[in-house]
């Protein structure tokens, strides 16, 4: 029996190079394709070069994969996901965000009568996965005695000053690439409820808005701050926790995290110093999608909540 996971890349940049850091590492995974028009010769993969195309079709002619990851500009999307799942039996896997807008939501959700778009898509929400996120949804949920989470803010810098008009061209804007990072993350912890504002200003390179969520019951308020106009990249998040005066405090940058009560460090979160941020996020995200049991937050229906949220305009 061929236990391989026979794996169709589409997209080359420079997104792929974690995808495949971590692909490489799982023995099981068989690099069947690789599809990118601006490429001629695709990387090698444990030493070999796998079958190059220039379109997904032609592709697809030619193969049959268990998993297709999609790591293309946001607005091809769409159309390779449709055409993956209509041309193909495979899981589809897409780079966040999964859609550049609401219309092309909808258009996908109306192929679930025609394949399954809910058991097949999934979206690499990859933030939801890094180490210090994941362990600080761990200290929350081992100890309800902190009480829910009242308050959350966020901030997110990246350089991308420094690229000018290619960062616009690459990322769109500040928040179309770093609020669904956001709210992802944010999904890991609280049922997120609406966006309550959004202002973008600096011509698309900052934002800050503000997402109403349920935590345990209660409703609270994450303030999230997003902008391109730094010198050096720089994220964290802190969650303040009922009336109990803890704290926990995630730097994403540094992988790290702390937990604290007024004075007192309650827990703490160190990182190896040896991985690569991008690589601890898509490790566990691929040992989650190959489970056969994902995590939710990489499924279609939180997706489309992310989605929703990421593009209403309050």
């Amino acid at each position: 029996m061929d236990d391989r996971i026979r794996v169709g890349f589409v997209g080359l940049g420079i997104t792929s190079r974690s995808h495949f850091a971590v692909l490489e590492q799982r023995p099981e995974v068989a690099l069947e394709f690789a599809v990118d028009p601006k490429v001629t010769e695709p990387p090698a993969f444990r030493g070999t070069t796998p079958p190059h195309y220039r379109d997904l079709a032609e592709a697809l002619d030619a193969h049959r994969a268990d998993l297709i990851v999609i790591a293309t500009p946001t607005q091809t999307h769409e159309e390779l996901a449709a055409q993956a799942l209509t041309a193909s039996s495979a899981k589809v896997l897409v780079e966040k965000p999964l859609v550049h807008d609401l219309a092309a939501l909808t258009r996908l959700r109306a192929l679930d009568g025609e394949v399954d778009v809910r058991g097949r898509v999934f979206t690499a929400h990859h933030f939801a996965f890094a180490p210090e996120v994941r362990w600080a949804a761990e200290q929350i949920a081992a100890h309800p005695e902190w009480g829910p989470i009242t308050r959350v803010t966020s901030a997110f810098y990246d350089p991308y000053v420094l690229r000018g008009e290619q960062a616009f061209a690459s990322y769109v804007s500040s928040w179309m690439d770093s609020g669904v990072n956001q709210l992802s993350m944010l999904a890991r912890f609280v049922e997120p409820v609406a966006l309550t504002s959004l202002s973008e200003m600096d011509g698309g390179a900052s934002a800050w808005a503000t997402c109403e969520y349920r935590s345990r019951g209660r409703i609270g308020l994450a303030s999230l701050r997003s902008s391109w106009l730094t010198g050096e990249s720089s994220k964290g998040t802190t969650f303040t926790l009922g009336e109990t005066d803890v704290e926990v405090v995630v730097d994403h940058t540094a992988n790290t995290g702390f937990a604290a009560r007024t004075g007192t460090l309650l827990a703490a979160y160190g990182h190896d110093g040896r991985t690569p941020r991008k690589t601890a996020r898509h490790r566990p995200l691929y040992e989650s999608l190959l489970s056969g049991a994902p995590d939710p937050v990489l499924g279609f229906d939180t997706t489309v909540t992310i989605t929703e949220l990421h593009h209403s305009r309050p």
